[in-house]
């Protein structure tokens, strides 16, 4: 499932290769380095491919303070779902995300940051 938005794009991928690949496809679309996130459900592999691919985490700039402290006491789902609606998504577009990374696969979101 994707999503287009005016300002918020979401896929899912396979794997990390794939997740890279649309890294530099949008990287080349003309999003920044800080308008695209990666996540996964495990947190080692999120943070891997996000070097690899030299792209951004959902982190307290998106969460806010009180995001990213309470994200420390949820479980991996609930703090996934978090992030997903941090960068502007529904709760049941989270959930479905989420749904998803616990599969395996790799979400990569796009959303211009409006300064």
């Amino acid at each position: 499932m994707d999503s287009i938005r005016t300002q918020a794009y979401a896929k899912l991928l396979e794997n990390g290769i794939q997740a890279i690949e649309e890294v530099n496809r949008l990287r080349d679309s003309g999003y920044t380095r800080d308008d695209i996130y990666v996540i996964s459900h495990n947190a080692d592999r999120e943070g891997r491919i996000v070097d690899a691919a030299d792209a951004n985490e959902v982190g307290l700039h998106e969460e806010g303070l009180f995001g990213s402290i309470a994200n420390m006491f949820r479980s991996r789902g609930d703090a996934l779902r978090n992030k997903i609606t941090s960068l502007g998504f529904s709760a049941a577009e989270a959930g479905f995300y989420e749904k998803e990374l616990d599969t395996g696969k790799v979400l990569v979101i796009a959303k211009k940051n409006l300064h």
